[in-house]
């Protein structure tokens, strides 16, 4: 998979795309990211990206002119132009079912807002897929951005230490509810023991008891969602 990434701030980046399994599978070749400086499309000696709004109001805007020509000259290079996603809180809220279709696509361009937002006609003219991460509002898409790469990355083959792992997570579609409890050594901590169950070497047992757990968790917090 190829990602790109349009933002004001590329340096944003920098540290977040070289730790831990994103940094490994970065340096394995599993995906790649370039990042997009927007103030490179900029019409004027200034680099200015932005301005304000018409029929006033606080803030600036996004313009439409650098903003689409970056887009359309990012996504002229390589084979496909690549699934558009706007980072947005008007977008698709963001779940796992959707990170998983966003996986099975080779490339990405996610374009990453500040200020106000764009200018609505980037919207009328790109046409891309809008999407949020919560009802809650950034300074800028860049951490959404790395929300949606985190979360698409992981279900890469080879990423993961082991090809289970992300099936079995919260919300995949695996398990739609959310993940049971787990228990590592020591045995007993404080008074607190793991349970019986799970030291017994009965394997049904364990797994029967593991969905009973997802299902209680889900249903104390997401019992609308719930699909038990």
């Amino acid at each position: 998979m190829h990602i790109d990434v349009l933002t004001l701030f590329p340096g944003i980046f920098d540290s977040y795309l070289e730790q831990s399994l994103l940094g490994k599978a970065l340096a394995k070749g599993l995906a790649t990211i370039a990042r997009h400086d927007l103030r490179n499309w900029a019409a004027n000696r200034h680099q200015r990206v932005d301005d304000r709004p018409y029929g006033g109001g606080p803030g600036m805007i996004l313009m439409v002119e650098p903003v689409v020509a970056a887009v359309e000259e990012i996504q002229s290079q390589g084979q496909a132009p690549g699934e558009l996603v706007l980072l947005t809180p008007q977008g698709t809220r963001l779940d796992q079912v959707l990170v998983e279709e966003l996986a099975g696509q080779p490339r990405l361009v996610l374009m990453c807002g500040r200020y106000e937002g764009f200018d609505e006609r980037i919207i009328d003219i790109l046409n891309p897929r809008q999407i949020s991460i919560g009802d809650y509002v950034l300074n800028g898409g860049e951490v959404a951005a790395m929300v949606v790469i985190d979360s698409v990355i992981r279900l890469l083959p080879g990423v993961l230490g082991h090809e289970m792992s992300s099936r079995d997570d919260s919300f995949s579609s695996g398990n739609r509810g959310l993940e049971y409890p787990q228990y590592t050594r020591p045995r007993e901590f404080r008074g607190l023991a793991v349970p019986e169950v799970l030291v017994s070497g009965n394997h049904r047992e364990v797994d029967q008891w593991r969905r009973d757990q997802s299902a209680l968790r889900t249903q104390a917090t997401r019992p609308r969602g719930s699909n038990f």
